[in-house]
């Protein structure tokens, strides 16, 4: 499997034959998450279940930022603590992300919980001269990191001290950053040098190795956080251990509104919750995983109905499969191996789900093409079944499962109505069709038989 590495800007061989450790930058937990990280979140849950599906074992770390200046600012707003406001969005997190079917992480680290490893790391760069005291708190010399801008391709010299580079007349040159920031206000830690909290790039730094040791496989995040926070992990962690820190840089682009990026001074924030309620896991997944997850991605209505459109062709397939019965086998295995291989070279080839999607799509829709034509026979089914079910499984998709009652209770709503249909009373046979539309289940009438399928409620579906 190959990935895309951003520090080298080329693609990186994986070695599957190992343990493959794996540090995925998670939230600032001062508000609700939004569909840009959802969209980083899943695709790094893709990587996992593809890799996990070729029997990979797989350390996944993704940590959370709980002390910040905006959950204290939060905090001070709200006139409660920092903790109280980063307990409450860590729970949200969770709500989500287990709502959008992504896999838990092996640890999810929290800075707070990891004060003295960050105290040790930033002593060991004090004691290396590579991060000097002042009055405002501790600063890593950028100067003295003569890689610096590696990964962001830009160079020392034409950096400027701008927006998200903290002006301080006490620092030795505008880029260097805090890893300390001294303070007399809640929350604070005793430290060698003065009260006081981690800066953000240093928490990091100091989990992923404490974690994953001092170089391990993948370190991943939004595009927006290749510099300054990688650039600057990168020049703190390398400073410390002499050792390469990551092997590969993975970077997921960001996910736009009409062109333009998410903010809330525009009032264009898509919180999770929003579109989980109107569209529900699997579209989210879709649209999440519809182009390649390094390149940005518009957030529209009209992309999330083409993907409504496609899961019902996903559903109706599925249900097609469980109810196959004839023994009218056209082999099939052409059809499954071609999908198969495309399916998994193309996320082998840099994680590309846009291609991996065609596949899967090309298998469900050659599916209903046989089972319109009365070909899908019980021995075929089976077999395509499977590698369906596998397929569903990476991309992280669920079809709505239901109970063997409610199984046999439209089983027998089905066989109601065809007796209905065959005395010609086809008002009450409308009635019980009527009556499963409002269960969600649509029924697809074959010549010599009538299948049911369960779909998946959406919200937005009914919306005008």
């Amino acid at each position: 499997m190959k990935i895309q590495d951003t520090l080298l800007n080329s693609q990186q061989e994986l070695d599957v034959s190992k343990k493959i450790k794996i540090y995925l930058c998670g939230v600032t937990v001062y508000d609700e998450s939004h569909i840009g990280h959802a969209r980083t979140v899943i695709v790094f849950d893709v990587l996992r279940r593809c890799l996990e599906n070729k029997n990979v074992e797989i350390e996944f770390i993704q940590n959370f930022t709980d002390v910040d200046d905006k959950i204290i600012n939060r905090a001070n707003s709200e006139n409660t603590t920092a903790e109280k406001i980063s307990t409450r969005y860590i729970e949200n997190y969770f709500k989500d992300f287990d709502a959008l079917n992504v896999k838990h992480a092996t640890n999810y680290p929290k800075a707070t919980e990891h004060i003295g490893d960050i105290i040790e790391f930033i002593e060991k760069l004090i004691k290396k001269e590579i991060a000097y005291i002042t009055k405002n708190g501790v600063y890593f010399e950028v100067s003295k990191f003569p890689e610096y801008g590696k990964l962001s391709k830009k160079k020392i010299d034409e950096l400027q001290s701008g927006s998200r580079i903290e002006v301080d007349e006490a620092k030795n040159d505008p880029l260097d950053f805090a890893v300390w920031k001294f303070s007399g206000k809640e929350p604070l830690w005793d430290s060698p040098w003065g009260k006081g909290r981690p800066g953000w790039h240093i928490e990091c730094s100091a989990m992923s190795i404490k974690y994953l040791g001092e170089n391990f496989d993948i370190h991943g995040g939004g595009r927006d956080l290749i510099f300054p926070h990688h650039e600057n992990e990168i020049a703190q962690s390398e400073s410390c251990t002499g050792a390469q820190f990551a092997k590969i840089w993975m970077h997921v682009g960001m996910v736009t509104i009409n062109g333009e990026k998410m903010s809330k001074s525009l009032g264009n924030i898509k919180s999770i919750k929003h579109v989980l309620e109107n569209w529900g896991p699997n579209i989210i997944r879709l649209f999440c995983l519809s182009g390649h997850y390094s390149k940005p991605i518009d957030y529209s209505e009209e992309l999330l109905k083409e993907n409504l459109i496609k899961w019902r062709q996903v559903e109706t397939c599925y249900y097609e499969l469980i109810h196959a019965n004839s023994e009218n086998n056209q082999k099939v295995n052409s059809i499954i191996d071609k999908t198969c291989k495309d399916f998994d070279n193309a996320l082998n080839d840099d994680l590309n789900t846009h291609l991996a999607l065609s596949a899967f799509f090309q298998l469900v829709k050659e599916t209903n093409r046989m089972a319109a034509d009365e070909i899908l026979g019980k021995e075929d089914a089976h077999t395509i079944k499977k590698e369906l079910e596998r397929m569903l499984e990476i991309l992280g998709l669920q079809i709505p499962q239901m109970t063997e009652k409610n199984k046999q209770e439209i089983d027998s709503l089905i066989l109601s109505r065809e007796t209905f249909r065959k005395e010609k009373q086809f008002v009450e046979a409308d009635k019980i069709r009527d009556k499963l539309n409002e269960m969600n289940v649509e029924l697809i009438d074959h010549k010599e038989k009538t299948i049911w399928m369960k779909k998946e409620k959406i919200k937005a579906e009914n919306k005008k």
